[in-house]
């Protein structure tokens, strides 16, 4: 007798007659061999793709990467150009401005909110205090958020001795917070810019780069000293 599960174009007539049940549908069971196929069709797959890649030219390449970089670097580009927004903003100064004491409260007390205000006060025919100047000229160029100011001493503050000068002034937000008063604060002639830099920067003035204080051993512990000791001299607290 014929098999009547038989896949055979006489079995499929009887089924359409309705002479045999229709055909069981197993193609729900998974068979080990589908199994394989399945792997081997997702294989074939990535191969493909390689080869299609393999199978671009240099220039469709470049141009896919192209697509990448280019949004890439406008990402870059956009955050470069917020970061300079911001710079700018801050970057109010940039020079050493000169100011007597009618400009004092202007420039000093209403320096405005964040801004750090780097006053020295001089003499001319003071060396040390020519020096500081010159210094204080490079610093405001690197450190343009900061405003830097210089003043003579005794139109700034009437009566101030030549013996504290020079005398260096740090405020923020008009808020005094830190004095440096007479040469021995500086290391006396032999100061160099970036010993000055680093001197300011400990205020929190400006931001140097500099990794370490770049004072001989001996000037930093000069200086200490007579710290301490203007801290105690009354004519030093102005």
């Amino acid at each position: 007798m014929q098999d009547p599960n038989a896949d055979t174009e006489w079995n499929d007539i009887l089924r359409s007659k309705g002479i045999l049940p229709p055909k069981e549908d197993t193609s729900k069971e998974i068979t080990e061999d589908q199994i394989i196929d399945i792997v081997e069709n997702t294989v074939e797959q990535k191969l493909n793709v390689v080869k299609c890649y393999e199978d671009m030219t240099l220039d469709e390449i470049e141009a896919l990467e192209d697509e990448e970089d280019e949004r890439v670097l406008l990402e870059y580009r956009k955050k470069r150009i917020a970061e300079m927004k911001e710079a700018a903003l801050k970057a109010k100064f940039g020079d050493v401005r000169e100011i007597s004491a009618e400009d004092y409260t202007e420039q000093v007390n209403k320096a405005g909110e964040g801004i750090w205000v780097v006053l020295h006060l001089y003499k001319s025919g003071i060396p040390l205090c020519t020096l500081i100047n010159q210094f204080l000229t490079h610093l405001a160029q690197k450190f343009p958020a900061t405003k830097f100011l210089r003043s003579i001493s005794t139109t700034c503050i009437p009566n101030f001795p030549d013996k504290n000068l020079p005398a260096i002034f740090i405020y923020h937000e008009g808020e005094l917070k830190k004095q440096f008063i007479g040469s021995d604060e500086f290391g006396g002639t032999k100061l160099k810019l970036e010993e000055l830099e680093w001197i300011i920067s400990e205020t929190g003035a400006i931001k140097t780069d500099l990794e370490s204080d770049p004072r001989p051993k001996n000037v930093t512990e000069d200086v200490m000293l007579s710290s301490l000791r203007s801290n105690e001299d009354d004519d030093n607290d102005w």
